[in-house]
């Protein structure tokens, strides 16, 4: 009897396996809700996608979608698009988004922006409803040197036949801010950009930033300007402390080059005392061989020394006079 029981459970166990394997393989309910959804659809076709390593829930809710909404699309084209890495469901729903928007996308287009890695779905759905960027803040400097810091809000709507090759919003983002700086450079005072700040999104604008990019730009507001430091007195200040710097350079190189050529007059000097002194050291030996020779008496030995006298008294009189007159004249002021 027990082995009567393992064997009725074995064979109910194998059925169930069986009946599971076979509906995997064979998925008669998805066959039968197509049919009811009017998509025709054979069993076979479903069992060569299991084969192909297809899902085919994947394949028939797309097509029930697309049906529903009006689209014809081909079963072929939906599995060569799955098998090619791309994002059925999404393209399917991008698609029946753009249908009911009016905006022309085809089947090629959709599974080619899907393809190159952007969501087509958030792409139709940025067309309809634009997308407000908010850029860093950016810093410029106006003309009288006073650094502006400005924030912008840059309101774009995909641009559905540049997605596939189109820069994406750091190129946007890249090309206002370099608008922004050359606005602010450009202008005179940074008074005249605080007065009139939607000046820089006409200059922006007129620019044409979004050549080339997934995105058209529709507007750019400026949404906040802060006054910064004053570059032009900070470079003023850096250039002035340079020159300041090159200048004392200038003086020490000029002074130590006084104090050498004062060493060497001095030195100069010193030689000239020293030869002075030398020549005079000769003068009593040339009076005592005048006294040897006979050519110098001692009467003329005493006028030669009342001159020197008399010279040496002009001498001090002169100092004398000169002080007094530079006393008098220290009084007078």
């Amino acid at each position: 009897m027990e082995e009567m029981n393992f064997g009725i459970v074995a064979i109910v166990i194998a059925c169930i396996v069986f009946i599971w394997i076979f509906l995997y393989f064979v998925p008669v309910g998805m066959w039968f809700t197509a049919l009811l959804s009017n998509v025709r659809i054979s069993l076979i076709q479903l069992v060569l996608m299991r084969w192909r390593k297809v899902p085919p829930r994947v394949i028939v809710q797309s097509l029930i979608s697309s049906t529903k909404a009006g689209l014809k699309l081909n079963r072929d084209a939906l599995e060569a698009h799955y098998l090619a890495g791309g994002n059925v469901p999404k393209v399917v729903n991008a698609l029946i988004s753009a249908d009911k928007a009016n905006m022309g996308l085809d089947f090629k287009t959709a599974t080619a922006i899907d393809l190159a890695g952007r969501d087509v779905f958030e792409a139709v759905q940025m067309s309809v409803n634009p997308k407000v960027i908010n850029t860093p803040p950016v810093s410029a400097v106006a003309k009288d040197g006073i650094q502006l810091i400005a924030k912008a809000r840059v309101t774009v709507r995909a641009n559905i036949r540049q997605l596939v090759g189109g820069a994406g919003e750091e190129t946007v983002l890249a090309r206002v801010g370099e608008g922004v700086v050359s606005s602010i450079g450009s202008a005179g005072s940074h008074k005249q950009v605080l007065e009139n700040p939607d000046t820089i999104s006409k200059v922006v604008l007129n620019k044409g930033l979004d050549s080339g990019t997934a995105f058209e730009i529709l507007s750019i507001d400026i949404a906040d300007i802060d006054v910064g430091k004053n570059i032009g007195a900070a470079l003023q200040m850096d250039q002035a402390n340079a020159d300041k710097i090159i200048a004392q350079a200038k003086a020490e190189e000029r002074r130590a080059m006084a104090i050498a050529l004062e060493q060497e007059m001095q030195a100069k000097a010193q030689e000239a005392r020293a030869k002075v002194i030398e020549a005079e050291a000769e003068i009593p030996k040339s009076i005592a061989e005048a006294f040897r020779s006979g050519n110098l008496g001692i009467m003329d030995y005493y006028k030669f020394q009342n001159i020197q006298a008399d010279t040496q008294m002009r001498q001090g009189i002169v100092r004398t006079t000169e002080k007094s007159k530079e006393s008098d004249i220290a009084k007078q002021k």
